[in-house]
Order: structure tokens, then C-alpha cells, then sequence
């Protein structure tokens, strides 16, 4: 064995076997008025090099119990609490379990010298509702990123597409010094940022703007996250840069730089692929895979990058924003994107259409190809006048243009496999889509006790203009053979006007509770020209006008909701209680058809949540919300839809608004002593005048299908999520995470003329693990299996039973030093997938890669569907089909890529190393 593998392996296991597992414990109370201190951080330090040792938080009594594992004879024990001055004690680790008993806390009354020091090296520390990380007291490699620290950060997950959570909620912002980092992707920022320059991790609930203004707590549902930057980076400019090219002409290319001088950011980013990647990836180890894996995808979230859900994707997108800010004067940020794409697909598919009576067959084949074009504009602009009054303005602009070529086989054969109809058809289409969006806020504080007062008006304009060939070729078999042909040109004017006004007031009833009143006014109208012309032999011209086709109408929807509400918002219990009648008119005035008509609806909804905190890390949400939908204008409008021939859609003007009631239930809960986590979610949703399709099939096996209201359709979930967090020293560091769900959906709908309920039940239970050694090696399995069962209130559908299991390993290494090899596994079987297709797919994408110019720069060798096994193929189900899938798909290649990064920072550096100590 080499020395330097045998020294390596010495180090490791020397550092687990020496270890020995202490416990300190006390009660952290103020020095003034004896009372508990609840989340006061008690960490301990190495003596010789500072290094983290341990961690916890002390709970609402004020006891903190420290376990640690070390091989040192002694440590620096840590007490710390916001406002306070921190206590320091030298402890000897000569006993398994040491006492400390009473630590009192006095109040700083004056900025003392070396305190902010101290500070500074807190791992976590508690701040209301938010939970602040110090990013340097946690252990990563030296070139370590954002996403590197945040794996280690308690309740914390990142699965393998960047997604984060805490406690089993979704991060849906991350954001840099209190500002949005180039867009809204959390990835950007996550991935892009060197650890190295990151002061501390702010983790709290994500708030409206209108919570952020009042001070109201979030709703929970969702997390943001904010990071600091050292003071002395907080001047300079990052970059990064990645290029690749493969086999099968495979290709990315890369680039973001950000320049930022304290809140002023300026950034650029370019992207160019054809891997199906829709944002802009610098994941040194698992980027350029040919997903969105890795990648940012702001430009396909936004419309920027369309690949109409399937096929291959070659896109380009450049972009630029800009930000500043000034405290208690302005925020600002605005951006600009073009971007280019273009995509292709073939499909296949084969259908089993269920009927009471029987089933027949549906098998197609289709080609697709698109491009879009489009240009996007934005900018998010907050003004604060006075300490009272707010003004925020949030335009977007959107200019997109398409095209796009679909053609299409189709044939259908009945229960003995004879065939009787088929359908050839194909769709050229050209349109030009522009888009204007705006909020404008006001926002005014009327006293300092809760009081204030918003107006809000906000628009969306929207404007289509296409140009559409379609032709179709339609056979009937059977004892009465048909043919027909059609083949028109339409050209569509579609407009839509959205204008929404708000008002809101709030008045204190004391220190806790609160009214809040409120009104909305809605007005939508869509105006629809579709003028469609079918080819005329005679004149070999489109100049034949057809009347029952075209629709020429404007559809208004006024809504206005009058609300009242009142709240409570004490430090532990809150909760609100909020009714509101709406108001609902639907006017629909049609110049061609004889399809005009005016409903008016009037419906009492009932809002309510409630959060209870038991304590600083443990807290349980109720929520209950009542919600409208208003049927779609293709529900409600009348006129034939022929874009399948097979399956003619007609709207039905007499369906009513669906309302639906859902409930769901949050507990979180993390034990810093333990490092254990624990969530559990639950809830349901019933929706009463669901709108549903009616489709009736005939004889030739030809569909028309319409809409109706329905009730009785509901669904619920149950789920809960458990973390645990090893760490012996710097050698072994370990997470488990255990999430089972369950999920239960009735849903009734129509089968030829027969009402038909289907009762579906799935339990997944999960498990991952991540574990770490000395930052050289890190493992990432995970297991999930799922159990479905579809049952049927008829003996003519057959009930429905599989199992699905998926497998996932992901492992990275990075030894010897500057060489960097992962491996990213996955395996899927799908037991509902029929036997003419794989049900089990084994994909591997592998990359090996050399750091060099000091780590700044990273030579990559990726090799994507490693065992070359990716189909793509997928079965689904309704109520009455089984659908069989398959389409084009990116297949194996490798590629050779070159990333670079470069960053040059600078600032105000701390001050000295005045430290202040209390013995």
C-alpha cells in the first residue's frame, strides 16, 4: 500500500477510535431578573485551532445539554445570547459528564471590544423567527460553494436536482444581502457563490411584500434564505466560465459574471446547448448531464426557453441585471434576457380507451418540431418616502415569437382488433405573442402599533396573433365507410385585459389583536377573433369563409370581494379568522354563434389559519382555505373544436363555479442537542362542481366530448420527514433522512353516459443518507419504493395494482488531491409499464475531472447514460385509458469540458482580534 493511502487511512481511523463522547450540561439565565434565557447558543471550540467542536441551543427552562466527541483534553465552552454579553469557560474533559449549573448573562450596555469577534464565530444563533448560521463554523472543502455548506446545516436538504428544503418545506428564495441574486432560482446563487466569502445564513419564512412592511410573520409554506457576505468581500466581481463539446456534436457552453460594490450588483450570464439544459450550470461535477439537473432554469421557468415538454432542446440565452439599494430610501432591481430555442420530438403511443361496454385501441405516431424566439424585460423597483409611507412598482414585458410543424398518424381498432378509423393530420403554425405585467404598492403606516393602510393596482395585457394551416385526412371502415378532408387556414386575434385593484386597511384592537379589512375588485376580458377559411379547389385559395368554426366574442369576468377579517398575533399563538363574499359576473358576447350569455354567482368563502410555537425550534401550523375557479373560456364557449377529428371538444355555458375546501397541518420540530429533526404534514382538499369532461364514443369509435359541474370529488395526504445528523470531530460526518407519504384521491368523472369513481391509494416510504469523510470522500444513497392501488365502482374496469421502486447513488471523490471523480446512478422500475416496453432503466452518468491553477480551473471528462439505456418510455392512467409512452430522447455521449472560475475581492477588513472573554 502507498504511504501516502496507509498515512490517509492511519488519520481516519485514529480519529474515530480516539474520540470519546462527553457531556456538558447547564442553565443559561439572566444575570438581572434570574429568568430562563430559551435559545441561548452553548458551543464548543477546539483550544488548539478553533475548530467547531459541538453545538446546541438551550430550551425554554434555559438547560442546555452539550454532547461532544473529542480526543482533546480540553475545550473552550461558549454562552452566547443577541443583546448579551458572552460568557467563555476553559473546560477539562477529565469526566464523561460535567455540571455547570447557573450561568448567568448580563446585558451589553455598551459596545465592548472583541465582542462582535466572539459574534462572529457563533454557529447559530436564534433571532425571532429566523435561525442565523455562521457559514465558517462549518467544516467543507477549501473551494467548497454555497450548496457545499448548506448539506451541512441542520434540517437542511438538497436533493440531486438543487432543490432545497427545510424541515420539509421548499426554499423557493435565496437571496444575497437582502437582495435577489440575478433571478428568482435559488441555483443561481447556491451553486455560483464560493463559500469563502459568505458571513452568515439567515433561514426564515418567506413573506409578501406586504408582511415584510408590517413585520408580519410568514405563512410558512415556504422558506427564504439569506447570505451575508464578509465585510471584507463585499467589493469585487465573481465569474465563471465552462465550455464543453462530445460525441454526437454535444455541446454547452457557460458564462455569469457578477460585479458587486456592497448592495450594488451588476451581473451577465450566457448559456448555449443542445442537451436539453435550460439554465446556466457550474456544478463542477455533475453539470452538462443533458437535464435540468444541475442547471438554473430561470429562462425555461419564464418562457425564455421553450421545449414544449418533450424532445431535444437546442437553446441560447444571454442576459443582464442590475441592483441597488439604500437603506430606508430605495431597493431596486431590473434584468433583460433574449433567448433563442428550437426543439424536436417523435412520439409514440399506444391507448387503451375504457368503456362500460368494452374498451378499443388508440395507436399514434407523431413529429414535432418548434422554435421560439423571445425577449424579457423586468424590474422590481421599492421606494420608502418616509419611515411611514412605501411605494413598490414590479413591470414585466414579454415578446415572444413561435413556430412550429406537428404532424401526426392516428388509428383506432376495436376489442377484436379490427380497425375502424384512422387520421392523418398536420398543424403549421406561426404566432406572435407579447405580454405586459405591472403591481404598483402602496403602502402607509398609520401609527406604531399595527395601523396601516395599502392600495394595490395591477394589470396584465396580453396579445396573440397566429397564423395556423391545418390539414387533416379522416377514414371511417366498417359497413358505412366515410372519408374527410379538411383544410384550412385560421388566423387567430387573441387579446386579454386583466386589471385587478385592492384595498386594504388594519386596525389594532390592543397588543395582540387586530381587523383587517379589505376589498377586491377584478375586471378580465378576453376578446377572441378567430376567423377560419377552408381551401378552395376552385380558386386554389383559402377564400372560403367557414362561419360554424370561426368565434368572434368578447368574454368579461367581473369579481368583486368585500372582506373582513381578524387576527391574533401574540409571541406564541397566532391565528386568523377571514370571510369574504364574492361577487361574480360572466358576460359572454358572441358575434358569430349563437352562444352569448350572462351568469351571475354569488358565493360567502371562509379563510382561517392558525400557527402555535412551543418553543424556539418547535412549532404546528393549521391552515384552511376556500378557493373559486371559474370555468376556462374553452369550457364555456360553445363553438366545435376540431383540431382532433377523432375527438371533437365542445364548450357547455351553463357550468358553474367549483369551489374547493382544503385543510392542511404542519409540525416541525428540530432538537439541536440531538440533531434530530422531525416533520409532519397533512391535509385534504374537497372541490364541489368540479368541471369535468363528458365524452361519448359511438359506433365508428369517434368521440364528442363536452364539460358539466360534478361533486364528490376529494383527496387527502399524510406524510412526515426525519433527519439525524452524526459528526464525530472533523473525520466522520453523517445525515439520515426518513420521509414515508401516503396519498388518497376519489375521483369521479363520466365514461361514456356512466358515471365512474376511481379510488386511488399509493404509500411511498423514502430513506437517503449522505455520508462524509474528512471532505475527501461523500456517499449519497437513497431508496424509495410505491405502492398504487386504483379501484373501480364497476366490474367493467379492472382494478389496478403495481409496485414502483427508485434507486439513487451518488458518490464523489476528491482524492488524490485536485482530482475530483462522481458518479451519479439511478434506477427506476415502473410495474405498470407493459411488457412491450422496459420496465426498469438503469441510468449512470460518470465524470472524472483535474483541478488545476490552483483549483480555480477544472478539466472534465463526462460521460452521460453511461450503460446506454435511456428510452423514455412511461405508462399513465385515467379513469378510463392506460397509455402507453414513448419519444425521442437524449442518448449516450461524452464530452470534455474545460470550467474556470475567477474572483477578485475587496473591502473593509475586521477590526484587529481584540477579543472579550468572561471567566
Amino acid at each position: 500500500m502507498r504511504p501516502k493511502l496507509l498515512l490517509v487511512l492511519t488519520l481516519m481511523f485514529s480519529g474515530i477510535c480516539f474520540s470519546q463522547e462527553f457531556q456538558i450540561t447547564g442553565r443559561v439565565i439572566d444575570a438581572t431578573t434570574k429568568e430562563p434565557m430559551e435559545a441561548s447558543t452553548v458551543y464548543a471550540e477546539s483550544i488548539k485551532d478553533s475548530t467547531m467542536v459541538s453545538y446546541t441551543i438551550s430550551d425554554q427552562k434555559g438547560i442546555f445539554v452539550l454532547d461532544l466527541k473529542s480526543s482533546d483534553k480540553a475545550v473552550n465552552l461558549f454562552i452566547t445570547y443577541n443583546g448579551y454579553q458572552p460568557v467563555k469557560k476553559i473546560i477539562q474533559l477529565d469526566k464523561q459528564h460535567i455540571a455547570l449549573g447557573e450561568i448567568p448573562l448580563n446585558l451589553l450596555a455598551e459596545e465592548l471590544e472583541g465582542v462582535s469577534v466572539v459574534g462572529e464565530r457563533v454557529p447559530i444563533t436564534v433571532k425571532k423567527d429566523t435561525l442565523e448560521f455562521n457559514a465558517d463554523s462549518f467544516k467543507t472543502r477549501p473551494d467548497a460553494n454555497v450548496e457545499d455548506v448548506l448539506k451541512k446545516l441542520p434540517g437542511v436538504e438538497i436533493d440531486t436536482d438543487g432543490k432545497i428544503t427545510v424541515n420539509g418545506k421548499e426554499v423557493n428564495k435565496v437571496l444575497v444581502n437582502g437582495q435577489v441574486f440575478f433571478s428568482s432560482d435559488p441555483k443561481v446563487a447556491t451553486k455560483s457563490l464560493p463559500k469563502e466569502i459568505i458571513d452568515k445564513i439567515q433561514i426564515s419564512d418567506s413573506k409578501t411584500k406586504t408582511q415584510e412592511f408590517t413585520g408580519d410573520d410568514g405563512d410558512g409554506e415556504t422558506k427564504t434564505i439569506n447570505l451575508t457576505i464578509k465585510k471584507d468581500k463585499n467589493k469585487g466581481y465573481l465569474g465563471r466560465l465552462a465550455a464543453g463539446y462530445g460525441t454526437d456534436e454535444r455541446y454547452q457552453v457557460n458564462g455569469l459574471l457578477n460585479y458587486f460594490n456592497d448592495k450594488e450588483r451588476v451581473s451577465f450570464i450566457a448559456s448555449s446547448n443542445n442537451i436539453n439544459n435550460a439554465g446556466f450550470s457550474f456544478d463542477e461535477i455533475y453539470d452538462m448531464v443533458g437535464n435540468t439537473r444541475g442547471g438554473y432554469s430561470f429562462a425555461n421557468d419564464n418562457g425564455l426557453i421553450n421545449n414544449y415538454g418533450r424532445g431535444i432542446t437546442t437553446s441560447s440565452t444571454v442576459g443582464a441585471s442590475y441592483a441597488n439599494a439604500e437603506k430606508d430610501a430605495y431597493e431596486l432591481s431590473a434584468n433583460y434576457f433574449f433567448a433563442y430555442s428550437d426543439s424536436y420530438n417523435d412520439q409514440k403511443t399506444a391507448r387503451e380507451n375504457i368503456l362500460p361496454e368494452g374498451s378499443f385501441f388508440t395507436n399514434s405516431e407523431s413529429r414535432f418540431e418548434g422554435s421560439t424566439n423571445s425577449n424579457r424585460g423586468a424590474a422590481s423597483l421599492e421606494f420608502d418616502i418616509d419611515e411611514t409611507l412605501r411605494i413598490s412598482i414590479e413591470p414585466i414585458l414579454n415578446v415572444n415569437r413561435t413556430n412550429s410543424l406537428d404532424t401526426s398518424e392516428t388509428t383506432s381498432t376495436n376489442n377484436e382488433g379490427e380497425l375502424t378509423n384512422s387520421n392523418t393530420k398536420q398543424t403549421i403554425d406561426d404566432g406572435l405573442q407579447r405580454s405586459f405585467t405591472n403591481r404598483i404598492d402602496v403602502y402607509k403606516k398609520l401609527d406604531t402599533v399595527g395601523k396601516f393602510f395599502r392600495l394595490s393596482f395591477s394589470n396584465y395585457n396580453f396579445k396573440n396573433d397566429a397564423e395556423t394551416n391545418f390539414q387533416s385526412n379522416r377514414e371511417i371502415f366498417g359497413d358505412d365507410p366515410s372519408e374527410e378532408s379538411v383544410n384550412q387556414m385560421t388566423f387567430t386575434d387573441n387579446k386579454t385585459d386583466t386589471y385587478e385593484f385592492e384595498a386594504a386597511y388594519r386596525q389594532p384592537l390592543g397588543n395582540k389583536f387586530f381587523l383587517d379589512f379589505e376589498y377586491q375588485l377584478n375586471n378580465n376580458n378576453y376578446e377572441n377573433e378567430s376567423s377560419v377559411y377552408d381551401f378552395n379547389e376552385a380558386t386554389a385559395d383559402y377564400d372560403s369563409f367557414n362561419d360554424v368554426l370561426s368565434t368572434d366574442y368578447k368574454f368579461n369576468e367581473i369579481q368583486q370581494q368585500p372582506s373582513f377579517g381578524i387576527r391574533r398575533d401574540g409571541e406564541k399563538w397566532r391565528w386568523r379568522v377571514n370571510g369574504e363574499y364574492v361577487f361574480t359576473n360572466l358576460e359572454n358576447q358572441d358575434y358569430l354563434q349563437e352562444g352569448s350569455f350572462t351568469k351571475d354567482y354569488k358565493n360567502l368563502m371562509f379563510n382561517a389559519s392558525s400557527s402555535y410555537k412551543f418553543s424556539q425550534n418547535k412549532r404546528l401550523r393549521v391552515n384552511y382555505r376556500s378557493n373559486l375557479r371559474v370555468p376556462s373560456v374553452g369550457q364555456l364557449q360553445p363553438v366545435p373544436n376540431i383540431n382532433n377529428p377523432l375527438n371533437i371538444i365542445q364548450g357547455n355555458p351553463d357550468l358553474n363555479l367549483a369551489t374547493t375546501h382544503s385543510l392542511n397541518l404542519n409540525y416541525n420540530n428540530y432538537n439541536f442537542r440531538e440533531h434530530t429533526g422531525l416533520f409532519v404534514y397533512g391535509g385534504g382538499e374537497i372541490e364541489d362542481d368540479k368541471v369535468v369532461s363528458v365524452t361519448t364514443t359511438d359506433e365508428n369509435l369517434l368521440r364528442t366530448t363536452t364539460f358539466t359541474n360534478i361533486s364528490g370529488n376529494y383527496n387527502a395526504y399524510l406524510g412526515f420527514g426525519y433527519s439525524k445528523q452524526i459528526k464525530k470531530d472533523s473525520t466522520f460526518n453523517a445525515k439520515i433522512n426518513f420521509h414515508p407519504n401516503l396519498n388518497y384521491n376519489n375521483d369521479v368523472s363520466f365514461n361514456n353516459g356512466t358515471k365512474l369513481i376511481s379510488k386511488r391509494f399509493s404509500v411511498t416510504p423514502r430513506i437517503s443518507t449522505t455520508l462524509n469523510f474528512r471532505e475527501m470522500f461523500e456517499i449519497e444513497p437513497g431508496y424509495s419504493i410505491t405502492f398504487n392501488n386504483t379501484q373501480y365502482n364497476t366490474n367493467a374496469f379492472e382494478d389496478v395494482k403495481f409496485v414502483s421502486h427508485r434507486a439513487s447513488l451518488r458518490t464523489t471523490t476528491y482524492w488524490p488531491e485536485n482530482i475530483v471523480w462522481g458518479n451519479d446512478i439511478s434506477y427506476t422500475y415502473n410495474g405498470n409499464v407493459s411488457s412491450d416496453f422496459n420496465k426498469d432503466v438503469l441510468f449512470w452518468n460518470m465524470s472524472l475531472g483535474v483541478q488545476l491553477l490552483k483549483k480555480k480551473a477544472t478539466v472534465k471528462v463526462l460521460a452521460y447514460d453511461l450503460l446506454n439505456q435511456n428510452n423514455n418510455t412511461s405508462r399513465s392512467t385515467g379513469a378510463d385509458y392506460i397509455q402507453d409512452y414513448q419519444s425521442t430522447v437524449l442518448t449516450q455521449y461524452f464530452m470534455l469540458s474545460f470550467s474556470f472560475k475567477f474572483d477578485k475581492f475587496g473591502g473593509k477588513k475586521p477590526q484587529g482580534n481584540r477579543r472579550f472573554y468572561r471567566m
